[in-house]
């Protein structure tokens, strides 16, 4: 090993001693008779509520930009339902341009905490101007203030001027409700597939992929 500072593999005794609750968690079988995925990650997300010290619902989103380079990012989850899982942020930053180009976005849910991940891969479809609304308005003022201020993803002089432009917005909507700028809006990523992973000794993982089809959703235990 060339770089010390990269903890190495557990030892058995380590597994023992320090994994022995989350991997007694994740020895249930049942989740190989689950019929659909959407139940299952609403469960482990509430788990992950439970153990993890902050952000459970924080995902990496991946996307292509124009010229086919991948980019990746943690962004929030603020919804999930059968349809998708949502979020939202300014259309004109470089996640909203790149799934203006390629409407097809990855998001994986890593809870070190539980030692499991969730794959998801699929299309994008941007949210309703209700939805966007209601979700904007559910947030502090200041949030709100903030997505007026910042030209997100562009080249910024300074904190200076990122303070300069929240004060000029603050004093804008001064005794006044603050709308959504028309930039601001969300996506939901429509599932295809949806790949559940947790971690067991030895990297004997235990792996299950879900595929939708035209007559619902498919199931495949994988190999680790």
């Amino acid at each position: 090993m060339t770089a010390p500072v990269i903890p190495p593999s557990p030892t058995r005794e380590e597994y023992a001693e320090q994994y022995a609750a989350a991997l007694a968690a994740n020895g249930d079988e049942s989740i190989f008779e689950r019929a659909e995925p959407i139940g299952l990650f609403v469960d482990w997300l509430g788990d992950a509520k439970g153990t993890e010290p902050n952000d459970a619902n924080a995902m990496t989103l991946a996307t292509v930009d124009a010229d086919g380079a991948p980019d990746a990012r943690i962004v929030l989850l603020k919804d999930v339902d059968a349809r998708g899982f949502t979020f939202y942020s300014n259309s004109e930053s470089a996640k909203g341009r790149d799934l203006a180009v390629h409407p097809r976005a990855a998001l994986l849910f890593h809870w070190k905490s539980l030692r499991r991940q969730v794959r998801v891969r699929g299309e994008i479809e941007p949210v309703s101007a209700a939805e966007a609304d209601a979700y904007f308005a559910s947030r502090a003022r200041e949030s709100r203030i903030g997505a007026w201020a910042s030209d997100q993803s562009r080249p910024l002089d300074s904190r200076a001027a990122l303070e300069a432009a929240v004060a000029r917005e603050t004093a804008r909507f001064a005794d006044q409700d603050v709308p959504r700028p028309a930039r601001w809006t969300g996506w939901r990523v429509i599932p295809e597939s949806v790949e559940f992973w947790r971690d067991r000794p030895f990297r004997l993982h235990d792996r299950l992929r879900f595929e939708r089809g035209r007559d619902g959703w498919s199931r495949t235990r994988l190999w680790p």
